[in-house]
């Protein structure tokens, strides 16, 4: 998620859009401060709803948990679980290290 100030709006704009077009989420600051998020318009915004989309944004840059974002998205895990699938996005994200622990403690 990468930061733009007030200036960056002014001087910065074709950055800003071709961000939200490649589908990443924008904080926009003032003297350091968010003062908004720039939310990417595409159809999951649109038939999902914007805090649903955000919150699968937010997971998906792990800004938030799981839980969080599910709590964000006013949804159970399990339907929330659902729409980070329908969005691309996995909802565990697994180093190789992380999986083969988890496979030798399966194992044992």
């Amino acid at each position: 998620m990468e930061t733009f100030s007030i200036r960056d709006l002014r001087e910065r704009t074709g950055d800003l859009v071709r961000t939200a077009e490649s589908g990443h989420l924008s904080i926009v600051a003032k003297h350091g401060h968010p003062v908004f998020v720039a939310v990417p318009l595409d159809e999951h915004v649109l038939s999902q709803g914007l805090s649903v989309a955000l919150a699968c944004r937010l997971f998906a840059d792990k800004v938030l948990s799981l839980g969080k974002a599910a709590r964000m998205a006013k949804l159970p895990t399990e339907s929330f679980i659902e729409c980070l699938g329908q969005m691309g996005i996995p909802a565990v994200d697994y180093t190789a290290e992380d999986l083969d622990q988890e496979l030798e403690l399966l194992a044992s």
